[in-house]
């Protein structure tokens, strides 16, 4: 749980906080506050995970980060018994009489979401569409009822009563995405969700020089070739180049002392290796990886 906490405190910092985002900051808090979960929905690397994460730690509560995955199940969430302990007592407290009593017992560890409800922690549901949508219906008796039915658990009782000061915030890609399930049309009902998409190139450009901490023009430079060919992408695919190939292409640039200038053949090499891959993933071409190359390399050359 402390590394949650410390990883959440350090994506907290790296978001740059222009006057948009520190307004949908406020009314994000604002909707959490009201007691209405969030949902934040956008395209792979336009920060949706960073905005969460700056909104739950504004709580001032401790924060869960869970991954959606298929393969997560009720006793992720819930919990399950994980095996036995015993208790021998022996007693010969009387020289010639012996006593011996001996208990075995189920012991039980608590899921992460039953965690988060028990002790009301802000919880940060990242990727939840790819869980399958069986298992997130334990969100619709949390935010409907307030009670998280203990399902196949063997306890006592039926459910657990949510903590008052739960709160749950989600994120997604776009349904279009590869690995995505469906949600449930019940669940999305009771989210306030809300669009976040890539930064223009002023706001891309200051997150990249202040993150990496190069000139504002080299930052302009990467940001304007990164932006320029993922609109050239014809597919919907969260492979497309994102503000993260800006930060690793202006990071390795600085490190390795590598001239940022589109026509230096070092710098057109950096930006084939990094951004090859992805736009050959978003185009369209009888031959993807060469048409992909030829495109950065043009762009190389623009900027």
């Amino acid at each position: 749980m402390a590394v949650l906490k410390e990883q959440a405190k350090k994506d907290t910092r790296e978001l740059i906080k222009d006057p948009k985002t520190e307004q949908l900051l406020s009314r994000s808090l604002q909707y959490l506050n009201a007691g209405y979960p969030l949902h934040f929905i956008g395209p792979t690397g336009a920060g949706k995970t960073s905005l969460a994460l700056a909104v739950a730690k504004k709580r001032k509560r401790p924060v869960m980060v869970m991954h959606g995955n298929h393969e997560l199940n009720n006793k992720d969430l819930i919990g399950d018994f994980t095996g036995y302990t015993s208790k021998k007592v022996i007693d010969q407290y009387i020289r010639s009489v012996y006593k011996k009593d001996e208990s075995v017992t189920e012991t039980w560890r608590d899921g992460r979401l039953l965690e988060a409800v028990k002790n009301g922690y802000t919880l940060v549901y990242d990727e939840f569409t790819r869980s399958r949508p069986t298992t997130n219906n334990l969100f619709l008796s949390i935010l409907e009822e307030g009670v998280l039915p203990l399902y196949g658990s063997k306890l006592t009782e039926p459910f657990y009563r949510v903590h008052p000061e739960f709160s749950v915030i989600f994120t997604s890609n776009p349904a279009e995405y590869a690995g995505v399930y469906k949600t449930q049309d019940a669940l999305m009902d009771r989210l306030v969700t809300i669009y976040v998409d890539y930064k223009d190139i002023d706001g891309e450009t200051e997150i990249v020089a202040e993150k990496v901490g190069i000139d504002e023009s080299d930052a302009r430079a990467i940001t304007t070739l990164v932006s320029n060919l993922r609109v050239q992408c014809s597919k919907e695919t969260s492979n497309v180049p994102s503000i993260r190939s800006s930060i690793m292409i202006a990071t390795i640039a600085l490190e390795e002392d590598i001239l940022i200038d589109g026509e230096d053949e070092e710098f057109q090499q950096l930006c084939l290796d990094i951004l090859s891959y992805p736009m050959s993933r978003c185009i369209e071409a009888e031959d993807p990886r060469t048409a992909a190359e030829e495109l950065i390399r043009k762009e190389c050359n623009n900027i």
